[in-house]
């Protein structure tokens, strides 16, 4: 080596520059022009960069050797004549990411190799699948002879071996059964590492002042004493107006914070609905995060309807108003993906959310069930590279008893795996604590954080179940009408409708609806319009559909419910009498007519399984909403869905895949979504201040900078209903994903969105 450095130094400067092989080129921040080789990056710099990058997150679960050697193989084939061509201008693509894993199975072997292979194959692509039958797959992506020739890395890098220690100290399965599934979860959070990795040392060469946008984050520490002082404050308020039921909260709340030092594990937190578990499990995780070192605390939960209202909560809390002080709180959901693009012009806080919405890096970050868990069991770069940073983390699941049962086991497998090897601790957060001990894997056994459960529900108990009526719509109407103060939740939007117009024709003083089909903007108003005229006791009555379970803070002193499973019809509860400021609210639940029940899901059986539970409910603590109860309905609703708890065979499919490691990683993204029909954003024209956002965006160069100030007036809606809105006219696409209803008599004041054939024909066409 020393020889051919010395004969190095006597080539000319021209003949140097053929030998230098570059990652990437460089071009100048305000022409846009590629400039000279001498501002490009060095390839050895880009792969001993991101090795050491690589190697930092996968330390966090004793997997920093492999990390390192992954980083420094993945971009092996730029060492080819053909790539560096590429660089230079050359039209030619060139694969580039399969010779280092071809490498790296050559060093390795067939198991331990393979694995690490899957991270470089899909560093670009997305891990592929591990089975024979594609080109793209991993076998045939091994086995390619084409590649050009790479060799030339030898001269600059060595690939290290892992010793027994290295190997030693990455995560093992809890026992046999979870084999399979830890391996193939160690190669997906391998691939986080290496896929954030890379496109952060990327990012940092190629637009530095873009990667001094990335957030500062503030100590978990600080972000405690914070809430600490909003706490004292809600504390204050509570011995301000003593009752019963803020004694509750209060102990729950102090309940929390002793038991925020127990050790990392999986925990179940069961309080009742309106006992202040928002703040009391926020508590817990930052006190318990603190005590334990972790990195940051995630909060997820079941919906995207409720994630800005979580947020804002946290928000309020955590972080100082109007300051420079960094960001606290990421919101993180699906209504929009960022695209690509400059962000010059961005807002710096929102520049800062786009970046840390990237992967996760952030104190605290609130998201849903379907990014989470979706992004668990995902194989491309972009919803993998947050993967890392659930690491050490506290995760706390909101309204637990909504994960879908199609998805149970592998959901709840991937919560024990984050646990046993990545350092998490986990907090199932619930009134209705679904009966899941038995489908854990591992022994893995939950802590109960409240001492005595069973006792919270009976002081919390504040209204009377008068369960199995059959009312029809127009019954259900005229007994509303008689109600100075009534909700009646349903469980369709079509059901809604209908309902609220038969009350329409009984009485018009104080009628409200609420659905899903109003953007968040319109729902906020009239949720502000609902709370004042409860609070003032006028005439208030409501039709809504689920979505007012979902967190809403409403206070009705009686309450009727469509029939569904228990875990709504104690949402429903939640929602009468909630302060106890009356003897005793009134929930019915009533079994409507045919169209009131979904023809598709769980409803109807549901719904059976409550009335079952109903029947015998004097053997079941004398409650519907006992604890006995509740636990009897999901045992009943879990041993009904046996077969049905893992629908799309992931589990199946990576346990078949352990001798071989063949895991159909592209398969398995591509078969866990927990939503059937993915939906796509609109945004609505609800008021000036959208129609003036909505103006600006179709005349910006870059519409996506505006997607986050939008997302108070975005309505979700199937793709099939999107489709039947474009054929009518009433839609436009601005930029690459956002598509704005443009034509107003399509979204109705009362009601929200229409569909379709609601609207004969487009007028009142927006035109900015």
């Amino acid at each position: 080596m020393a020889v051919g450095s010395m004969r190095r130094l006597k080539i000319s400067q021209s003949e140097a520059n053929d030998l230098v092989y570059y990652g990437h080129t460089k071009e100048d921040p305000v022409t846009g022009a590629v400039l000279p080789k001498e501002d490009w990056q060095p390839l050895k710099e880009h792969l001993t960069a991101v090795a050491r990058l690589c190697a930092e997150r996968a330390a966090k679960f004793g997997a920093g050797g492999a990390g390192e050697v992954i980083g420094l193989a993945h971009d092996l084939g730029k060492y080819s004549r053909a790539f560096q061509r590429r660089l230079e201008g050359a039209k030619q693509k060139v694969d580039h990411a399969t010779a280092g894993a071809q490498e790296l199975e050559k060093k390795f072997g067939n198991r331990l190799g393979r694995a690490l292979a899957f991270t470089v194959a899909g560093h670009h692509g997305g891990i592929p699948d591990g089975n024979k039958g594609a080109n793209r797959n991993l076998p045939e992506r091994l086995s390619k002879t084409d590649l050009p020739d790479y060799q030339a890395f030898v001269d600059e890098l060595t690939i290290p071996t892992l010793d027994k220690e290295a190997l030693l100290s990455m995560p093992k399965a809890k026992d046999s059964d979870m084999a399979a599934f830890s391996f193939s979860f160690c190669i997906r959070m391998l691939y986080s590492c290496l896929v954030d990795a890379d496109y952060l040392d990327t990012e940092c060469f190629m637009d530095e002042e873009k990667f001094r946008c990335r957030p500062e984050n503030v100590p978990l520490q600080t972000i405690l004493t914070r809430l600490e002082k909003k706490l004292e404050q809600i504390l204050e308020r509570g011995r301000q107006n003593p009752s019963v039921i803020n004694e509750a909260r209060q102990d729950i709340l102090q309940q929390c914070l002793q038991k925020a030092d127990e050790k990392p594990q999986l925990f179940t937190l069961t309080v009742p609905t309106g006992g202040g578990k928002t703040y009391s499990s926020l508590a817990f995780g930052l006190k318990h995060a603190v005590r334990y070192q972790k990195d940051r605390l995630i909060y997820v939960v079941p919906y995207t309807s409720i994630i800005e209202q979580n947020a804002q909560v946290f928000r309020e809390a955590l972080e100082i108003a109007d300051s420079a002080e960094p960001p606290v709180v990421l919101e993180h959901h699906s209504n929009f993906e960022y695209a690509e693009g400059s962000f010059v012009d961005w807002d710096p806080k929102e520049k800062t959310h786009r970046l840390a919405a990237e992967n996760w890096d952030m104190p605290v970050v609130v998201t849903t069930a379907v990014q989470f868990f979706e992004s668990l069991f995902a194989n491309k770069g972009s919803r993998c590279r947050k993967l890392h940073n659930m690491v050490n983390s506290v995760i706390i699941l909101d309204e637990a008893q909504m994960l879908p049962i199609e998805y149970l086991k592998p959901c709840l497998w991937a919560l024990a795996e984050l646990v046993f090897n990545y350092r998490a601790t986990v907090v199932l957060c619930t009134a209705t604590q679904p009966a899941v001990s038995e489908l854990l894997p591992g022994g893995l056994r939950p802590l109960e954080i409240m001492n005595h459960p069973g006792e919270l529900q009976k002081i919390f108990k504040r209204v009377e179940i008068q369960y199995g009526e059959d009312l029809s719509d127009e019954e259900l109407a005229a007994a509303m009408a008689e109600h100075e103060q009534v909700l009646t939740i349903v469980n369709t939007r079509r059901h809604a409708r209908l309902l609220f117009d038969k009350l329409q024709a009984q009485t018009q003083d104080g009628v409200y609806h609420l659905s899903a089909r109003m953007c968040p903007a319109h729902r906020k108003q009239a949720l502000a319009q609902i709370r004042q005229a409860l609070e003032q006791q006028r005439p208030c009555r409501v039709v809504s559909t689920q979505l007012i379970e979902a967190g809403v803070d409403v206070d009705f002193p009686r309450v009727y419910r469509s029939a569904a499973g228990i875990d709504s019809i104690a949402q429903a509860a939640g929602r009468c009498n909630r302060e106890g400021r009356r003897g005793t609210g009134v929930v019915t639940v009533f079994n409507p007519e045919a169209h009131g029940m979904p023809s598709r899901g769980q409803f109807a059986a549901a719904a059976a399984l409550t009335r079952s539970t109903a029947r015998r409910v004097q053997v079941l603590g004398g409650e519907l909403l006992s604890l006995e109860a509740i636990e009897d309905y999901f045992r009943q609703l879990l041993d009904l869905e046996r077969d049905r708890l893992d629908m799309k065979s992931i589990l199946e499919m990576i346990e078949g895949a352990k001798y071989d490691c063949s895991f159909p990683f592209a398969t398995i993204s591509q078969e866990f979504q927990l939503i059937d029909n993915a939906t796509v954003s609109v945004v609505v024209p609800w008021d000036d201040n959208a129609r003036v956002l909505m103006a600006d965006a179709e005349h910006h160069p870059f519409p996506g900078s505006l997607a986050r100030r939008l997302q108070p007036y975005v309505v979700q809606v199937y793709s099939y209903e999107l489709a039947a809105l474009q054929k009518t006219g009433a839609i436009r696409q601005i930029g690459d994903f956002l598509q704005f209803v443009i034509d107003s008599s399509f979204y109705d004041k009362q009601f929200g969105l229409k569909d379709a054939k609601e609207v004969q024909a487009p007028q009142d066409i927006l035109i900015w």
